[in-house]
């Protein structure tokens, strides 16, 4: 027993060691530590902690190669096959090698078809691009109440369904009672009863143009808005105060500040309008004459009005490769632009 200045007593027997004797002493490091981990129920080791994202992006991973990777897979297989509309009846796959592409790349309407598409999707970006962008603009400086209408106004043109609006065109421009023959009849236009809008493959995908950049255009313009709400009002402030007038003040501050949207944008676009199908084919169905078809829709028909289900397949694998390849000047910039922050 052990007395100390403050008159407490405590209890040190010596030999408390020999009471134990007959068990393992336990190191003052592994008490002081505390508890040692207890394994988990079972038994079971846990799984590595790095195994986590990969288990839970599985069952997304899976669903995109049961519904994309298969179906592509197969679509490539197919366009190395001979395989039209009497070989589809009596079940035969006859192996073609490259005979569906050389055929393609050495016939001229082919080129045709991807110039035109190509033409087709740059209009559309361009007047998209432009048009969302001045809209966004407008709608960073309008009013609450004016905000929220026009807001209104974009997400029930953006939310339209494709074939609804087609049928809304088709009424606008139709050859009798078209609303605009009347309109240009009323301004004192003549040669406009019964005038055919759709005469021509132009005219035809001219009208789907503005079908497409009308339901396109409230994606931008809502984008370009959320992303001004991030430019500071103090540069616009440094701007006026350095003199700068509008179109100085977007190449200088908004542009710069808004770079990435513009880019993400503008991709996505590019994506959404060279696959455009819908627009194309329910409003005229390629035609007149398959004037106005796009490389979807020319896919599209070749594989089942004309039966050339083999040479449809090759038409979609180049499409595929030529987004791939416009997807890598994009991948491109995007690293690049990560290198340079």
């Amino acid at each position: 027993m052990t007395v100390h200045s403050q008159g407490a007593t405590t209890s040190a027997p010596q030999d408390a060691p020999l009471k134990s004797a007959g068990k393992p002493a336990v190191p003052a490091t592994a008490t002081a530590a505390g508890p040692s981990p207890t394994s988990p129920r079972g038994g079971r080791k846990p799984l590595p902690s790095g195994w986590l994202p990969y288990l839970l992006v599985g069952p997304a991973v899976l669903a995109l190669a049961t519904l994309l990777l298969y179906p592509l897979i197969k679509n490539v297989i197919l366009s190395f096959q001979d395989i039209n509309k009497i070989e589809f009846i009596q079940r035969k796959y006859p192996f073609a090698g490259f005979s569906n592409y050389t055929e393609l790349l050495t016939d001229s309407n082919f080129w045709t078809v991807v110039v035109r598409s190509f033409a087709f999707t740059l209009a559309n970006v361009i007047l998209i691009m432009v048009i969302g962008s001045l809209i966004g603009i407008l709608l960073n400086r309008l009013g609450k109440k004016m905000r929220l209408v026009l807001s209104m106004a974009l997400v029930m043109a953006w939310a339209m369904p494709i074939v609804a609006s087609v049928q809304v065109f088709q009424w606008l421009f139709d050859e009798q009672f078209g609303v605009m023959n009347w309109v240009m009849r009323t301004a004192g236009f003549s040669g406009y009863d019964q005038h055919n809008w759709m005469a021509s493959g132009l005219s035809t995908l001219t009208i789907i143009t503005i079908l497409v950049v009308w339901g396109s255009v409230p994606f931008v313009a809502l984008n370009m808005y959320a992303g001004l709400t991030t430019v500071g009002a103090e540069l616009y402030e440094a701007a006026r105060m350095d003199g700068a007038n509008g179109w100085q003040t977007f190449w200088k501050i908004v542009f710069p500040n808004l770079k990435p949207f513009f880019l993400i944008t503008t991709f996505l676009e590019v994506i959404w309008v060279f696959k455009a199908f819908t627009q194309v084919y329910a409003m005229k169905k390629g035609g007149p004459d398959r004037a106005s078809e796009i490389l979807p829709v020319f896919a599209y028909v070749e594989g089942q009005s004309q039966a050339h289900y083999g040479l449809a397949a090759a038409i979609s694998v180049l499409t595929i490769l030529i987004l791939v390849i416009v997807m890598s000047f994009y991948f491109r910039l995007i690293l690049k632009q990560e290198e340079e922050q």
